[in-house]
């Protein structure tokens, strides 16, 4: 069953899973923006564009309020520390799995250093003939059907 806290995170995962959104963030990151303001530089019609906002909107990452005619749009960066919070969790992991990477990588350097500095030349091909680049223009016209 889950909880409402990992839906949630589901919901700011889901947000911020698209590039747009991603966007959209940034935009926000240095303050607020009105709808079409935030429209412009991503190239959709104003109902595609207000879908991205809507997702935005129910992941608690934006908050929207009217003012006058204007809809304006406003960063709340709170839900993404949750986020946050869940990806640090494994970091350990990652660390881990990096340092023994790295441990691997130095040990088979050290079994089997590199030899290209004692490296023999390759030998070059015996074949004496040449290869024709292909043509660049179009041939002569083919036969038609008419007499």
């Amino acid at each position: 069953m889950v909880n409402q806290k990992d839906a949630q995170l589901d919901l700011v995962f889901a947000a911020l899973s698209d590039a747009t959104r991603r966007r959209v963030l940034e935009q926000l990151g240095s303050g607020g923006a009105s709808v079409s303001e935030l429209a412009a530089p991503h190239g959709m019609s104003l109902p595609g564009f207000m879908k991205h906002l809507a997702v935005l909107e129910a992941a608690g990452l934006i908050a929207r309020a009217k003012e006058g005619r204007v809809v304006r749009c406003e960063l709340d960066a709170a839900p993404m520390q949750a986020a946050a919070a869940w990806i640090s969790h494994y970091e350990h992991f990652w660390g881990e799995q990096l340092d023994a990477l790295g441990r691997y990588l130095h040990h088979e350097q050290e079994v089997t250093p590199c030899k290209q500095a004692h490296s023999k030349p390759q030998p070059r091909s015996a074949s004496t003939g040449t290869t024709r680049s292909p043509s660049k223009k179009s041939g002569a016209r083919g036969p038609t059907r008419r007499p």
